[in-house]
């Protein structure tokens, strides 16, 4: 029998970071309004929303209005994530349109089955 209000859905299944106890720190440089930068931080925040929801800080900053910023990071290209926490500390550079890749990078290779 349904509830009155219709069917329930299922519970939300915890994400991998809930499930681990670990809050991510992520650093996203793009390159300006160009679409690979935007494609990079639409992908970069469905990922964090789908697999770390309420377990990271992202912060996104734009070497093309701040040429300076990199410099103490050795960014090179752009797009590049880094995950600053967890330690160590790991680069993604380039495509961040592949997210079984950024999964598998962030320490979450099970966070999709």
């Amino acid at each position: 029998m349904n509830a009155p209000n219709g069917p329930r859905a299922p519970p939300a299944r915890p994400t991998a970071a809930a499930q681990a106890g670990v809050h991510y720190v992520l650093r996203l440089y793009v390159a300006g309004s160009a679409p690979r930068s935007l494609g990079a931080i639409s992908n970069i925040r469905a990922i964090c929303e789908a697999h770390l929801k309420g377990f990271y800080d992202l912060e996104i900053l734009d070497i093309a209005e701040h040429p300076a910023l990199p410099a103490g990071e050795r960014i090179l290209a752009a797009p590049i994530l880094i995950r600053r926490s967890p330690l160590p500390v790991r680069r993604f550079i380039g495509d961040m349109s592949d997210t079984e890749r950024i999964l598998v990078g962030l320490g979450l290779p099970n966070a999709s089955a």
